[in-house]
């Protein structure tokens, strides 16, 4: 039985690229949870089939737009109309991301600012739209960052997007401390190698999952649940004194011997 968060009842939470993979998993958990849910995705009616699932079990329905998140007047426009409708926005999941391959050799100026404002720009723009609510309102709130531990691995073919996640984590601190004194707090929660639909559709295969699996500590693959759970608790205020970290989520994958 998964864990109840009193607190987050009521709250309004919004959620960029909720409508596929670990978006969808969140859009979900914080709507069972009876949270006020908003989300984004890229497409149009991309949020319907999740909202019909949602709404068949019983629980309010979520609101739902498109927004491409590299248009940051969008997004904080976007922002601004969910605060106005369900009231400032509590918590903020910058969830909205995408691990492109691509080699150094074939690497642009425009690839490279693409891979930035994707993964990592609208973080901030979005924090910025949302902190200036919380302190209009003079309320607390939780702002939640994606990151990654594929900069921690040194993946290959991932530049830009290494570089975004690793920047996240700095970001996140940073934003902490100067959030802080108005009791916004913010983290970072860092997936390791989690199944999804376009992982499945692009890259996992037997061999691929037994790979990872020898790397882990924990000797199963990861799925977006076990990414939610954990988010829900820096969410709530069961997580009211932590603030400034990154809650590594990765069955060990990325563990680091010391040597001394």
């Amino acid at each position: 039985m998964n864990a109840s968060y009193p607190t987050l009842v009521g709250k309004t939470v919004f959620i960029s690229g909720g409508s596929s993979g670990i978006g969808a998993e969140l859009v979900k958990s914080f709507a069972a949870q009876g949270a006020k849910v908003a989300f984004c995705g890229t497409k149009d009616g991309g949020g319907d089939e999740l909202i019909a699932a949602i709404t068949q079990a019983g629980q309010p329905a979520p609101y739902y737009e498109a927004c491409d998140v590299r248009d940051v007047p969008a997004v904080q426009a976007l922002l601004e109309r969910v605060g106005l409708h369900f009231g400032p926005i509590q918590v903020l999941v910058n969830n909205a991301g995408r691990d492109d391959r691509h080699s150094l050799d074939e690497l642009t100026p425009d690839y490279w600012d693409n891979c930035l404002n994707l993964n990592l720009r609208h973080h901030v723009f979005a924090t910025q739209t949302v902190a200036r609510q919380l302190r209009a309102a003079q309320l607390p709130g939780s702002i939640i960052n994606m990151g990654s531990i594929s900069w921690m691995r040194g993946r290959p073919n991932l530049i830009g997007y290494t570089t975004s996640k690793a920047a996240i984590s700095g970001m996140t601190r940073s934003l902490a401390r100067e959030l802080g004194e108005f009791g916004i707090r913010v983290n970072a929660l860092v997936p390791g190698a989690i199944v999804t639909e376009r992982q499945s559709a692009l890259w996992r295969n037997p061999e691929e999952d037994q790979k990872f699996i020898d790397l882990q500590c924990l000797k199963f693959r990861l799925e977006s649940a076990h990414v939610a759970r954990p988010t829900l608790f820096l969410a709530s205020e069961e997580s009211a004194g932590v603030t400034g970290q990154s809650l590594i989520v990765d069955a060990g994958l990325a563990q680091v011997s010391v040597v001394g």
